[in-house]
């Protein structure tokens, strides 16, 4: 694992092991992938003031999220397919940030179930909510979640409607991967992935499959689910789900000011700003960009945290300066699984943990809680 020195190490290793379909299902935005590019860009666009002949000796990267200690202010981000980038990725993944001391947030649409991850966890773990027409299954998700043993809900709030994803629609995307001549093609270069797939043979919808009602097969499945996107979702739902559900409420798919104060005064414990990874809006603002507004809009009545092109240490300490209470990583995580299953996680991150600390002693910090706008250089502050 130490000849991975960086997370694009994991990322050139990833898209090297992993099939076409799902490795661009990962690294992709929509439409013409300006949110996505602009969500790294900006990232690196930011200087960091450095400061000398301070005392850095006894560093910590402790915090916490949701009330709960952490090793660093990092959990990972919900993301879909995760089971198709390494098989049984969920669980992989999940025990990987367990060890580590970072919370974990499964998927609706992942291939492990809800039940498959809390078979193997010894902690909570947090589950991302989609709230879809069928309202009765959307229950059944919550009750599901709470009978794991979840005590954080993610409700996603900005995929009312699937952004237009090119790679996507080029490589036919779909679980298991169709066999069309170009996917067989693309999977015969790709015989460990293959074998790992066949031995484990999971490949379906953990959370939908066998739950959804008069669903018989993968092809109604796919058509169900497709069908399910609900561009009526409002707030008045979010309310009902804030009442329906006792633990902690995360709010995810944050961009504007209005919309951070509106998810602040429903009761949510914490808000993620974010633009589903440049993955919806094509043409919204990056998230740090959009960070140091929505900050100033709910000050400290919420835990903010921030998704969306954070992949170093760097970016981490970034993110807090400008404002946020913890940073939500997904394909820095998808790289380290794509690259070499759970231990691939677990190098991510250490390699973020260890640019995290660095970044903080050489900018003369020694606890995440001292880190903010100051640590900037005077002319990137907002």
């Amino acid at each position: 694992m130490k000849r991975f020195a960086c997370v694009e190490d994991l990322r050139v290793a990833a898209r090297r092991r992993v099939p076409k379909m799902f490795y661009d299902y990962v690294d992709a935005g929509s439409w013409t992938e300006a949110t996505y590019r602009a969500n790294a860009r900006d990232l690196q666009a930011i200087r960091l003031r450095q400061r000398v002949a301070v005392d850095v000796s006894a560093r910590s990267t402790a915090s916490t999220m949701l009330g709960e200690p952490v090793r660093m202010p990092v959990g990972i981000a919900p993301t879909g397919l995760t089971g198709m980038t390494w098989p049984n990725g969920e669980i992989a993944a999940q025990q990987a940030c367990e060890a580590f001391g970072i919370p974990y947030t499964l998927s609706t649409v992942s291939i492990a179930s809800i039940e498959d991850v809390a078979r193997v966890a010894t902690k909570p773990f947090w589950f991302q909510l989609y709230v879809i027409k069928d309202r009765r299954f959307t229950e059944s998700l919550m009750q599901r979640a709470e009978s794991a043993g979840v005590t954080t809900l993610v409700v996603t709030l900005d995929l009312q409607m699937v952004g237009q994803r090119h790679k996507d629609i080029y490589n036919g995307l779909s679980s298991p991967p169709k066999p069309t001549l170009r996917n067989l093609l693309n999977l015969a270069s790709k015989p460990a992935w293959c074998a790992e797939m066949l031995r484990v043979r999971k490949m379906d919808f953990g959370n939908l499959q066998g739950h959804v009602r008069d669903v018989t097969s993968k092809t109604s499945l796919a058509e169900w689910t497709d069908a399910q996107f609900d561009p009526s979702l409002n707030w008045d739902d979010v309310r009902r789900i804030r009442d329906r559900w006792k633990g902690k409420l995360v709010l995810k798919g944050l961009n504007d000011p209005e919309d951070a104060i509106t998810a602040q005064q429903v009761g949510a414990d914490a808000l993620v700003v974010s633009n589903h990874g440049g993955r919806q809006l094509d043409g919204a603002p990056s998230t740090i960009a959009a960070l140091p507004a929505i900050a100033a809009a709910v000050g400290s009545k919420v835990e903010l945290l921030i998704d969306g092109g954070f992949t170093t240490g760097q970016d981490v300490f970034k993110g807090l300066a400008l404002g946020a209470h913890g940073v939500m990583i997904g394909r820095a995580m998808l790289y380290g699984l794509g690259a070499a299953g759970g231990a691939g996680v677990t190098r991510a991150l250490e390699i973020i943990h260890k640019e995290l600390a660095t970044t903080m002693g050489l900018c003369g910090v020694t606890q995440v809680s001292d880190i903010g706008v100051q640590n900037l250089f005077p002319a990137d502050r907002p």
